[in-house]
C-alpha cells in the first residue's frame, strides 16, 4: 500500500494535499453536530448559475506572493489568491495551539492533557490518509461536472511583474469556515479563535477551545502540503445536518494534462477520470470514494471507525509549465452529492490565473501559446489516456493581448516555393558554375515515331558489303519450267533442226534436259529462249526457245547476311548499279 491508500502507480505531488482532506473528513465526522451553527442552503446556491460579472474584482485582491491570501469581495464570495513566488511558511503549529488554551482557559482537549512541548496533531492521531473504497460506492459523474467538458473560451493569463511567478484566483462560497490564515502575515490563533466561535456560537468554550486547537494543529502540515485553503461547511439541508470538506493546494508537477490524468487514471483504477475545458484552460476531474478512519481520540465513544467520503478532485495546471492547482471537495452525505457537485462547478469556472510570463522548471521566458480550438468532451478509463483540451484565449478586459513569440514573414500570395534560389555565395560579377549533363530540347514540332535520316556516307568511301551474293528469282520465276539446253562443243555437227517439245514425253527425237528425267539428253539440244514476263490475265505461253550463247542468268542478285549481321543497325547508302539487260521471253511452257 503507497502513502496515499492506494495500491498500483501513486501520484506522489498530490498525495500531502489529499492527506489534508481526509484528514478534514474525519474532523466534520467527529466534531460538527447537532449543536454546530449551521447555515441554510440557500447561502450555499446563491452564487450558482452566476456569469461571475465581476470576475475582473479576482484582481483587485493584492498578489499573494508567497502563501495566499483570501477576502471577502462583495457579490462574488470569498476570492483566494495562492502564488508559487517567496519562501514557505515557517511552522507555527505549536506557537498557535499555546495560544489558544491561553485564550480558552487551559484543559484537556479531547482526553489529551497538554504537557510542556505542548500539543501536536500527533497526540489525536493525526493527520489520517484515506484509502480506496469499494467500486460499488464510488459517486456518479454528475451532469454539472460533465457539462465542463463542453467546449468554450478561456482566458490568457493576466500579467505579473518580473519575479511574481504564477498565482491562482478563484472565488469559493462563504459557507466554507477557513482553517487556514487568511494570508501569511495574520495571527493564525485569533483566526480559528473566530471560526470556533461563529461554528459553535450556541454551545460552551470546551467545544471551541476543541475546535481551534486541532485546527491549529493541523497548521505545518497544510503548509508543507501547499494547502492555500482549508474549509468546512455546515449547512442544514431539507432540515437535517449536511458537512462538506474543501482544499486548494498547489503542487509541483511538469507535463501536459494528458500525461497527468493517464497517471491519475493508472494510480485510481476505481475512479472516474474526465478531461473538461475551463475559462482557466485544460484540466482533468476525478471521482471516486474513499474510506477516511475517524480516531478513537476523536470518536465521542472513544473507539476508532471509518466514514465513507465521496469526493471529486480537480487538477489544472498553471502556465508556467511546472505547478498544478488542486481543487478536493469531499462529503460523507452522499444524498447531497448532486447539490455540491454542482458549486464545485461553478468554483471551478472562476479559476483565473496570473503570471509573470517565465517558466517555473527553468527559469527561462515563454512565448505565449496560440490560441487552438476547444475539442470535443473526452473520458479517461482505468488505463486510458486522456486528450487535452485547448482553448480560444482573450485578455480579461477583452483588449488585445501583446504579441508574443519569434517574428516570421508570411509569404506573398504568388510565392513559388519550386522556384530556383540564388547561391549568396556567388558574387554578381562571377558567371554562375553551370552542373550536370548539357542535353537539348526538342522544339515543339518535334514527332518521335517519324522515320530516322540514313546517316551520310562520305562520298569517297566505297561501302563494304558483307554476305554471300545470291539472286533472287523474278516475279515470273517458274520452278517447273524446263531447263535451257548446254551450248553445243565446238567440234560438234550442225544442229538438226529445231522441233517443239511434247510435253507427254512421246517425241524420240533428240531434245533438251526433262526435269523429270522422262527423255535422254541430247549431244547438241537446242537452245531454250527466257520466258516472257507475265501479264494480267496469264496466257498460255509456247515452249521455251533456245537461249543463245552468253545469256545472262535470271533473278534479282542478293546477299545471304553473314551471322553477325546486326538487323537494327543503319543502312549505308548503296552506289548507283547499272540496269540489268532484261532476259528474252521464252517462247513455250509445258504448263502453257
Amino acid at each position: 500500500m503507497t502513502q496515499d491508500g492506494y495500491t498500483g502507480v501513486e501520484v506522489a505531488p498530490f498525495a500531502a494535499a489529499e492527506q489534508v482532506s481526509a484528514t478534514l473528513g474525519s474532523l466534520a465526522e467527529a466534531l460538527l453536530d447537532h449543536r454546530t451553527a449551521r447555515y441554510p442552503l440557500a447561502a450555499l446556491t446563491a452564487l450558482g448559475g452566476r456569469a461571475h460579472a465581476d470576475a475582473e474584482a479576482l484582481f483587485t485582491v493584492r498578489p499573494a506572493g508567497a502563501g495566499h491570501t483570501h477576502r471577502a469581495v462583495h457579490r462574488l464570495g470569498t476570492v483566494l489568491a495562492a502564488g508559487t513566488a517567496g519562501p514557505a511558511a515557517a511552522p507555527r503549529s505549536t506557537s498557535a495551539a499555546a495560544a489558544l488554551l491561553a485564550r480558552f482557559g487551559g484543559g484537556q482537549v479531547r482526553g489529551v492533557t497538554p504537557g510542556p512541548e505542548g500539543l501536536s496533531a500527533a497526540h489525536f492521531e493525526l493527520p489520517v490518509t484515506g484509502e480506496v473504497a469499494d467500486p460499488t460506492l464510488r459517486p456518479e459523474f454528475t451532469a454539472a461536472l460533465a457539462e465542463l467538458a463542453s467546449g468554450r473560451q478561456t482566458r490568457l493569463p493576466a500579467e505579473l511583474a518580473t519575479g511574481a511567478g504564477a498565482e491562482a484566483r478563484l472565488v469559493v462560497p462563504p459557507v466554507f469556515h477557513p482553517l487556514t490564515a487568511p494570508d501569511p502575515g495574520a495571527d493564525l490563533a485569533v483566526h480559528l479563535a473566530e471560526v470556533a466561535e461563529e461554528l459553535f456560537s450556541g454551545t460552551g468554550p470546551a467545544e471551541r477551545r476543541d475546535f481551534a486547537v486541532l485546527g491549529a494543529t493541523l497548521a505545518d502540515l497544510t503548509a508543507a502540503a501547499g494547502v492555500s485553503f482549508a474549509g468546512l461547511s455546515a449547512l442544514t439541508v431539507d432540515g437535517r445536518p449536511s458537512d462538506a470538506s474543501l482544499v486548494v493546494s498547489l503542487s509541483r508537477h511538469a507535463g501536459p494534462i494528458q500525461v497527468l490524468a493517464t497517471e491519475l487514471a493508472t494510480a485510481r483504477p476505481n475512479a472516474e477520470v474526465w478531461t473538461v475545458l475551463l475559462p482557466a484552460g485544460p484540466a482533468a476531474v476525478l471521482v471516486e470514494g474513499r474510506s477516511v478512519p475517524v480516531p478513537g481520540r476523536l470518536a465521542a465513544d472513544g473507539l476508532r471507525h471509518w466514514a465513507v467520503s465521496s469526493v471529486v478532485e480537480a487538477f489544472v495546471p498553471l502556465p508556467d509549465g511546472s505547478t498544478v492547482l488542486c481543487v478536493q471537495l469531499a462529503t460523507a452525505h452522499r444524498q447531497d452529492w448532486e447539490l455540491y457537485t454542482g458549486v464545485f462547478a461553478e468554483l471551478l469556472k472562476s479559476v483565473q490565473f496570473a503570471w509573470d510570463g517565465v517558466a517555473g522548471h527553468t527559469g527561462a521566458p515563454v512565448a505565449a501559446q496560440p490560441a487552438p480550438v476547444a475539442p470535443a468532451p473526452s473520458v479517461v478509463g482505468a488505463a486510458g489516456a486522456a486528450v487535452e483540451a485547448a482553448a480560444v484565449a482573450v485578455t480579461p478586459s477583452g483588449e488585445p493581448e501583446p504579441l508574443r513569440g519569434t517574428p516570421v514573414r508570411i509569404p506573398p500570395p504568388d510565392f513559388n516555393p519550386f522556384a530556383p534560389t540564388a547561391d549568396p555565395a556567388v558574387e554578381p560579377e562571377e558567371e554562375p558554375v553551370l552542373r550536370g549533363t548539357p542535353v537539348r530540347i526538342p522544339p515543339p514540332d518535334f514527332n518521335p515515331f517519324a522515320p530516322m535520316a540514313a546517316p551520310a556516307v562520305e562520298p569517297e568511301e566505297e561501302p563494304v558489303l558483307k554476305g554471300t551474293p545470291v539472286r533472287i528469282p523474278p516475279p515470273d520465276f517458274n520452278p517447273f519450267a524446263p531447263l535451257p539446253a548446254e551450248p553445243a562443243p565446238a567440234a560438234a555437227a550442225a544442229p538438226a533442226a529445231p522441233q517443239a517439245a511434247d510435253p507427254f514425253g512421246t517425241v524420240t527425237a533428240p531434245q533438251q534436259s526433262d526435269p523429270f528425267g522422262t527423255t535422254l539428253p541430247s549431244a547438241a539440244p537446242a537452245p531454250v529462249a527466257a520466258p516472257p514476263k507475265p501479264t494480267s490475265p496469264p496466257a498460255p505461253v509456247p515452249a521455251p526457245a533456245t537461249a543463245p550463247d552468253g545469256a545472262a542468268p535470271k533473278g534479282t542478285p542478293v546477299r545471304i547476311p553473314p551471322p553477325d549481321f546486326n538487323p537494327f543497325a543503319p543502312l549505308p547508302a548503296e552506289p548507283a548499279r547499272a540496269e540489268e539487260a532484261a532476259p528474252a521471253a521464252p517462247e513455250t511452257s509445258p504448263f502453257g
